[in-house]
């Protein structure tokens, strides 16, 4: 006789994730893993960028449901440049911040996504804020998030120093990617990072052949 399927439940597309953000002298640094997995059982794709621009200087790296988070960019975006269009002026990181925030809040008993939004405005320079699962923000020199930084919460405390150079900065970040995604599961791929500075963006990827080896795996 077959057995009815009463617990079954439908699971979505995790970022099951490594994503962190750190703030520099003059910028930040954000960025995260590539794995994107299925309820966390196997691996759905190794290229997920979880780096997202909202806008010219501003970043977010999100955490949780891929479809949430993919849905609250989107809106995120659309906000923000209709706000740059009324100001006549790029949006402040606190205010892409904030709007990741309501979106989050307000639809809080729906969503599963979390987020770090990082950039770089006139007014407070580089600046990193966590939006948390269900709206909460906070304003942070690092901070990181995804299931794989509860290895790495050591190596953050330790090794972390505010007014890095931006060497400093990138090697802190690439190594603490690389310890979380040799660690966890769910995070690996390639390291994707991206550097924030009045002057401009710039990207870079770390293939995984390429990152730091801390222990034999």
């Amino acid at each position: 006789m077959e057995k009815p399927y009463m617990n079954a439940q439908v699971k979505g597309v995790s970022t099951g994730t490594t994503i962190l953000a750190a703030t520099f002298d003059g910028g930040v640094v954000i960025g995260s893993d590539s794995r994107a997995s299925m309820g966390g059982e196997y691996v759905s794709s190794k290229t997920i960028n979880k780096v997202i621009k909202v806008h010219d200087r501003i970043f977010c790296c999100m955490a949780g449901s891929l479809a949430d988070a993919q849905a609250v960019t989107k809106a995120a975006k659309f906000h923000l440049s209709f706000h740059s269009v009324q100001m006549e002026t790029p949006p402040l990181v606190i205010s892409a911040a904030s709007v990741l925030k309501e979106l989050c809040y307000q639809n809080k008993e729906e969503l599963q996504a979390g987020f770090i939004t990082a950039g770089w405005d006139s007014r407070k320079g580089p600046q990193v804020y966590v939006v948390a699962l269900g709206g909460m923000l906070v304003r942070q020199p690092v901070t990181i998030g995804g299931s794989g930084s509860s290895y790495i919460y050591g190596y953050v405390d330790a090794k972390y120093k505010p007014n890095m150079s931006r060497e400093e900065c990138l090697q802190f970040a690439t190594n603490a990617l690389a310890l979380a995604m040799g660690r966890d599961n769910v995070s690996g791929g390639v390291a994707n990072l991206v550097v924030i500075t009045e002057t401009g963006v710039e990207h870079l990827v770390v293939p995984g052949d390429k990152l730091p080896r801390f222990h034999d795996e």
